[in-house]
């Protein structure tokens, strides 16, 4: 698989690139971010924790204002950001910002004009970690997922659907029941259909009401964040491991609201999170 490293810089001892390749699960150019610590230099197999965007983020949202490298470097983790959608003149787009291009909402339409592209499902779970497995000087063995609103819900139902391929997972802001709240309803009605019921494979809470399980969760979300009533709702995520017996830490943070300022804040919490279990 082709690729071509677009950018790259020197940061906290270690390397930070961004990175373009030929997708065959979306059928355009998709660009990922990828921090290599300095324990990549000696050739080491690395852990790394992907890292999924929230709605109208790229790759580089996180990149510039996530402020993960110098924790990144402290642990040893290789920290890998993927775009939120495929891009370009001939991808079908919508009006507003909650649809669309920055949208993917990391599922594989069914429907008509999405179908042909939003494939980001595939493309997260599948083709990325081949080629970064493939080319990068990581462990498979040793993942972690996360991820911001949309991402958080990407990262929880990526590591739900996919048993024992993930140590460590947490979400910053999750939507956590995608088919409850109207951001959800809306994306997985364009991109799915109308049958609700294809929608629960890409709702955490559904899955895990069904029975899917993590082996513990770290979950901040901001106590000012203007999205959390109507949108995250997190009592439901709270709810559905409290029944099924899955380890939740759920921190509420006062004053935090939705955006990068929250994000990095938590951010080194989070990495440690996942090294102590990478390790």
């Amino acid at each position: 698989m082709t690729m071509e490293i677009v950018n790259e810089v020197r940061s906290h001892g270690g390397r930070q690139l961004v990175v373009k390749h030929a997708s065959t699960a979306t059928g355009t150019d998709m660009v990922f971010s990828i921090f290599l610590p300095p324990q990549a230099e000696g050739g080491a197999k690395l852990p790394v924790l992907w890292y999924l965007s929230g709605l109208t983020c790229t790759h580089a949202n996180v990149t510039e204002k996530g402020e993960y490298r110098a924790a990144c470097a402290e642990h040893g983790l290789v920290f890998v950001a993927p775009d939120t959608s495929p891009r370009g003149d001939e991808v079908a787009d919508a009006e507003g910002w909650d649809i669309g291009q920055g949208a993917g909402f990391y599922v594989d339409a069914t429907e008509a004009p999405w179908a042909a592209n939003y494939r980001m499902w595939s493309y997260v779970t599948d083709e990325l970690p081949a080629l970064v497995g493939a080319e990068f000087p990581v462990d498979t063995g040793r993942q972690g997922i996360t991820g911001h609103s949309m991402g958080g819900h990407g990262a929880l139902t990526v590591a739900l659907r996919h048993p024992g391929r993930f140590r460590s997972v947490s979400a910053f802001a999750p939507i956590v029941a995608p088919s409850q709240v109207p951001w959800g309803e809306k994306a997985l009605g364009r991109y799915l259909g109308a049958d609700r019921v294809a929608w629960l494979r890409h709702d955490a809470v559904a899955l895990i009401e069904g029975g899917a399980r993590l082996p513990d969760l770290l979950v901040d979300v901001g106590g000012s964040d203007p999205f959390l009533a109507e949108q995250l709702r997190p009592e439901l995520l709270e709810r559905a491991c409290a029944d099924a017996s899955i380890p939740l830490t759920l921190r509420r943070q006062p004053g935090y609201d939705h955006s990068y300022y929250f994000i990095s804040t938590f951010m080194a919490d989070h990495l440690r999170w996942h090294a102590e279990r990478l390790r």
